[in-house]
């Protein structure tokens, strides 16, 4: 086997564009797993059955079924319901319901984890339910679980060569469509493992230095 650095250089422009497909996919999904994420906590500590009953039958199911499974659902048979969109929203919709399953977990111990003075202060200073939640607990919460909200970031960055299968022309996308039309398969593929744990490395080293502020 013999590297050829020229398909290296000419695979570069479609790795650009498909690392910004990727980051997006990434940013997008994670703005929706954490927001996605606190409401399912939230409605989860509702002193009613109807409805922390209906919404951990749906995390439960959700958490437990493939993300492939979730994202062909969407993408294929959603549209036979009248209910259809692009690839890339699809994709970025299907990672972040996915992973708030799993931050909802995160944010359930980030809460519980708050001492119980902090709730009996609030009662004591006679705070309104949204304040006490806003104010007191939600930034103690947030502050203890970044670094698992962290991790799942990197997780999700790991999944994105999923929507793939639904068309998304993500890293590994343009990686395998280049291989087939160029008939070389090590560079491309050699160069998006590279990225990709490039890419996982910062981001690690982007937490590391969150967590170090959030620790002063």
């Amino acid at each position: 086997m013999k590297w050829d650095w020229s398909a290296v250089s000419g695979f570069l422009p479609h790795l650009w564009d498909g690392l910004l497909v990727t980051l997006q996919i990434l940013a997008l999904g994670s703005l929706i797993s954490f927001a996605l994420g606190l409401v399912w906590a939230l409605l989860m500590r509702v002193p009613s059955r109807w409805v922390t009953w209906p919404v951990g039958v749906v995390t439960e199911f959700v958490r437990n079924t493939p993300l492939l499974v979730q994202l062909f659902f969407l993408f294929y048979v959603l549209p036979e319901w009248g209910l259809t969109f692009s690839a890339l929203t699809t994709g970025v919709f299907a990672i972040g319901l996915h992973y708030s399953t799993y931050t909802m977990q995160v944010y359930r111990a980030g809460i519980e984890a708050v001492p119980v003075g902090q709730w009996e202060a609030a009662t004591a200073l006679n705070l309104p339910l949204r304040r006490t939640w806003t104010a007191v607990i939600l930034p103690q919460a947030v502050r203890r679980v970044v670094p698992a909200l962290g991790n799942y970031v990197i997780s999700m960055l790991k999944d994105t060569p999923m929507v793939m299968a639904i068309t998304v022309l993500e890293m590994l996308g343009q990686a395998r469509l280049y291989s087939q039309e160029h008939f070389q398969f090590t560079e491309p593929l050699t160069v998006i493992g590279v990225a990709f744990i490039v890419i996982s490395y910062l981001a690690s080293l982007a937490l590391r230095a969150l967590e170090r502020r959030l620790a002063h």
